[in-house]
């Protein structure tokens, strides 16, 4: 078996999404005073490397304790679309299915190169990273859900267009670029679109997030910040493992993320899914 990191580092400069913050690392105890040291942090639990969890866009949504182990760890593909799209792109199905076979209930991983851009990168250029990567849209979210992915991920800041969530008010100088670089206003190119609300019924209707408010209520949630080395597994099917903290009430969490190579038979079995554990019973 081999295992290839995809996971950027975690540390002082990891940077939060647009608006978050970063985070704090310092020490509580050292070896010199209390024989011992001891640290602590301080985060949003959208930096670096993460998994969102349904709760994070879906009202009512379950918690980061609730993902099983068969939904965080699975069969899928890891898909390069850099050479399709670059930036301000909208990934589409056919992106990802022009170049690899996808499978009802997989595991994405989308590589658009943007990870070069990240901190610490070869490229580092945070603004260009956050805010002018390709993203999701409508109909990639409808897609996944057609497709019932467990969960996706990808190497940029957001599963969704930059201009398609906050950043479009929060960076009113990038939309203006944007702008001018498809010939409309951002509401006319990303347009509205409705879903029902899925728990009491509502109709509504939106015009960001679709990659979160479209999908996460149908369990497809996603990764972001994917990094490491990505490279290496680029348009192959493996093994794909998120493994965040069992968090309850948790809507999110920094995660390792690995895939999985030469297993020979590919899958994953729960050791206490279908059985009664020992402490179960009163």
């Amino acid at each position: 078996m081999n295992v290839v990191d995809l996971t950027h580092p975690w540390g002082i400069h990891t940077p939060g999404w647009v608006g978050y913050p970063g985070c704090k690392i310092y020490y509580t105890q050292t070896l010199q005073t209390n024989r011992i040291v001891s640290q602590r942090i301080e985060t949003s639990l959208h930096t670096g490397t993460h998994l969102d969890g349904p709760m994070h866009a879906a009202d009512g949504g379950a918690d980061m304790a609730s993902l099983p182990l068969d939904k965080l760890l699975h069969e899928g593909v890891v898909v390069d679309v850099s050479d399709q799209v670059g930036d301000w792109d909208v990934i589409k199905p056919e992106h990802i299915t022009s170049k690899v076979e996808v499978k009802k209930g997989d595991i994405i991983i989308i590589h658009t190169g943007f990870h070069q851009y990240y901190t610490g990168g070869p490229k580092q250029d945070l603004v260009r990273y956050f805010g002018m990567h390709p993203g999701g849209g409508v109909e990639l979210a409808k897609w996944m859900l057609d497709m019932e992915i467990r969960w996706w991920g990808i190497d940029a800041g957001s599963g969704d267009h930059p201009i398609n969530t906050t950043i479009r008010h929060m960076r009113p100088d990038l939309t203006k670029r944007f702008e001018e670089h498809v010939g409309m206003s951002a509401l006319e190119y990303f347009g509205e679109y409705e879903y029902v609300h899925h728990l009491s019924g509502r109709q509504v209707k939106e015009d960001l997030f679709p990659m979160h408010y479209l999908a996460f209520p149908g369990g497809c949630i996603h990764a972001e910040n994917v990094g490491g080395d990505l490279d290496a597994v680029l348009d192959q099917r493996v093994v794909i493992g998120a493994f965040p903290w069992k968090i309850e009430g948790g809507e999110g969490c920094p995660c390792r993320i690995m895939a999985f190579t030469d297993l020979g038979k590919n899958e994953v079995v729960d050791a206490v899914a279908g059985r009664e554990l020992p402490c179960s019973k009163s």
